[in-house]
């Protein structure tokens, strides 16, 4: 049974993207479509942040964009050696919070222990984060795209923790879409079921994938990584199959697997 996820691959050690792998173990053949493209902002302002960790009480990640921008800060700035000699050592010294484990991952690579990457999402992150901190003089250093949700920094403002973001990306629509979505349904029709990993990426593909499912569309099982993606796909008035319990691949692999049992079809 043929699925579409709309995300762009991450090859590990195997030489393939975990979400095809997963998927293949649960018996479907998962094809992978980027519909996001990223645009990186003040890096020069975040490189000058991240020089001074005496200056916050720690750093909060919500996606590995944002991880991604500490590495381009550093590097635009000349401070990778300074990271590696002493600024990551100071940074370790405070906490590092990140949702999910796919961004912990890329966090611990860039030297950083990690918690909280249990937290399926912004809001549990949220929470957690609340019942580790007090209110004090030093802000979380919370770096995030332009369009990030405002759960975690309401959450905390409301338990008076104190926080100080900065825009780092941008989302933007890959260049590839329409092309890339034509291809794959002239060459492997409607597909069973299509996963939507942000509200973004759905703005940007839903039109195509409407003209080109046509009246086909009522039977494709809709998923969401997340409840934030589930409740953009709700309010564009599409039926939510299923949505991950945990953006992670297993998790995923099995909430569309059962979605599209025969008995639920």
């Amino acid at each position: 049974m043929k699925v579409l996820l709309l995300k762009d691959a991450k090859e590990e050690d195997g030489g393939q993207d975990p979400y095809v792998r997963e998927f293949g173990l649960h018996g479907l053949e998962a094809t992978l479509i980027p519909v996001l493209s990223f645009e990186f902002l003040s890096l020069p302002s975040f490189s000058e942040k991240l020089s001074h960790p005496e200056a916050y009480g720690g750093l909060i990640f919500t996606s590995p964009r944002a991880v991604e921008a500490v590495e381009l800060s550093l590097e635009k700035g000349n401070k990778a050696e300074v990271w590696k000699k002493s600024l990551k050592e100071k940074w370790n010294a405070k906490p590092v919070y990140v949702v999910g484990n796919a961004t912990a991952s890329l966090v611990n690579k860039i030297g950083l222990d990690t918690e909280g990457e249990h937290c399926g999402n912004a809001e549990k992150l949220a929470e957690y984060i609340c019942s580790r901190e007090t209110p004090s003089a030093l802000p979380l250093l919370f770096p995030c795209g332009a369009l990030k949700g405002e759960t975690l920094p309401k959450t905390l403002k409301d338990k008076g923790i104190p926080m100080e973001s900065i825009t780092v990306y941008q989302k933007i629509p890959h260049p590839g879409i329409q092309v890339n979505l034509n291809s794959y349904y002239s060459e492997q029709g409607v597909p069973a079921s299509i996963t939507f990993f942000s509200p973004s990426g759905l703005a940007y593909s839903l039109k195509h994938i409407q003209e080109l499912s046509g009246d086909d569309i009522g039977r494709i099982k809709f998923a969401a990584i997340g409840p934030t993606t589930a409740r953009a796909l709700a309010a564009q008035g599409l039926p939510v199959s299923c949505t991950a319990e945990s953006p992670t691949p297993r998790a995923l692999a099995a909430s569309v697997r059962t979605v599209l049992q025969p008995q639920r079809c």
